[in-house]
């Protein structure tokens, strides 16, 4: 259903301060750069003003309409998970439901557990990469297009922090240009590929000072961690490092938190690699890419060999611009997005099968089982959403 828009005086075009508060979203003038009213808009610092095109707004604002079942604590984290729900999805998924501007979490049985709907489409739209933070009690949320990333509070279902001006452009404090990937590492600092910018940002949500900085605008070629050529994603690993993806060559690099490229080699066979993430044992890396017909590999870093690869050239099984893909943990199947298809797929490891879908490939919806564009995706190993649904 939609969901009915919250009663303001303000036009979405200019947020006061007033506004803010009336949505309930007055946190979101702590970011580094607030939402710039009229008069702001031709001074420097607000960027470069984009146009807001009906595809970039999407479906708008919408909701499942389904009923949610009450939020279980959290009693498990990445090192310890909450029982695994076994094949063909061990644990529930939170998708980055890009078109429909929301956020909704399916259980391995595909009800809906949780949905987090766009509260206002000029501060949030657009959302195309999600992940927990260490506790799993918080969201990093990415929006490319609306030039913004997001700290979402999963309990309360509040946007509580944002960095980034909405539909304004640029590289100065404040401003990002076309920000991919988001994560809240073990410190609590936010990082995200800032893609057109050529960079990747450490942000500290707490002061919106850019504590680290790998890349230079305008600088877009492979020389890490003083250039990037295009990053679209920076992926926290175990121990604090960082895996770095670039587009330009698909080159793949593994950089420490002070800096220090450990290794860097291009991803084998890919046009586009997307969002490059480790094996749940931390040997090797995993990567989608973002191309029709899509492909997925699993290779050793260290040799550039190919350990396993998907790809299906045509028909049911076919990806089209896959975007994420992930060693599942308990099972070592593959979950994949496959956002152009409008679905989200567990394949087998061994059969190279799809056995499980969420979405129906190239329609696209809001109602319960259907997706417009998904784009990101993380596992919730936090809550025991098993035990919960059968009280």
């Amino acid at each position: 259903m939609h969901v009915s828009p919250t009663p303001f005086t303000c036009r979405l075009s200019r947020l006061t301060l007033a506004c803010l508060v009336t949505l309930g979203m007055a946190p979101l003038l702590a970011s580094a750069s607030p939402v710039a009213t009229t008069a702001e808009k031709k001074l420097p610092k607000a960027g470069i003003e984009v146009k807001v095109t009906p595809e970039m707004t999407g479906a708008g604002m919408v909701s499942s309409g389904a009923i949610l079942p009450p939020i279980p604590p959290v009693t498990g984290s990445r090192t310890k998970m909450v029982p695994s729900w076994g094949k063909p999805l061990p644990y529930p998924i939170m998708i980055a439901d890009r078109r429909n501007n929301r956020l909704i979490e399916i259980a391995p049985d595909k009800s809906i557990l949780w949905e987090f709907p766009s509260p206002n489409l000029k501060v949030y739209r657009g959302n195309e990469d999600v992940n927990f933070s260490a506790d799993g009690k918080l969201l990093a949320v990415s929006e490319e297009d609306n030039f913004d990333i997001h700290i979402v509070d999963y309990e309360t279902r509040a946007l509580t922090w944002t960095y980034g001006v909405p539909d304004h452009r640029g590289s100065g404090p404040g401003l990002l240009n076309y920000p991919d990937d988001a994560h809240l590492l073990a410190d609590g600092k936010f990082i995200t590929a800032d893609i057109r910018n050529c960079r990747v940002l450490i942000v500290d949500p707490k002061t919106n000072a850019v504590a680290t900085q790998w890349g230079t605008p305008g600088k877009c070629k492979h020389n890490p961690p003083n250039e990037l050529a295009h990053p679209n994603g920076a992926t926290p690993l175990e121990n604090g490092d960082i895996l770095i993806t670039e587009i330009t060559d698909a080159w793949i690099s593994r950089i420490t938190r002070d800096s220090k490229v450990l290794w860097s080699v291009k991803a084998p066979g890919l046009h586009y690699p997307s969002d490059a993430f480790p094996t749940v044992d931390g040997k090797q890396v995993i990567v989608a890419d973002f191309w029709k017909p899509g492909r997925v590999i699993i290779f050793d870093p260290a040799t550039r060999k190919i350990s396993w690869e998907y790809f299906v050239k045509e028909g049911e099984g076919m990806l089209d611009h896959s975007s994420i893909a992930r060693e599942l943990p308990d099972t070592g199947d593959i979950l994949v997005v496959d956002d152009l298809n409008d679905r989200v797929i567990v394949i087998d490891r061994k059969t190279k099968a799809i056995i499980w879908q969420y979405g129906e490939k190239g329609k696209k919806g809001f109602a319960p089982g259907l997706l417009n564009y998904p784009d990101g995706v993380d596992l919730d190993v936090y809550r025991d959403w098993k035990a919960a649904l059968k009280k």
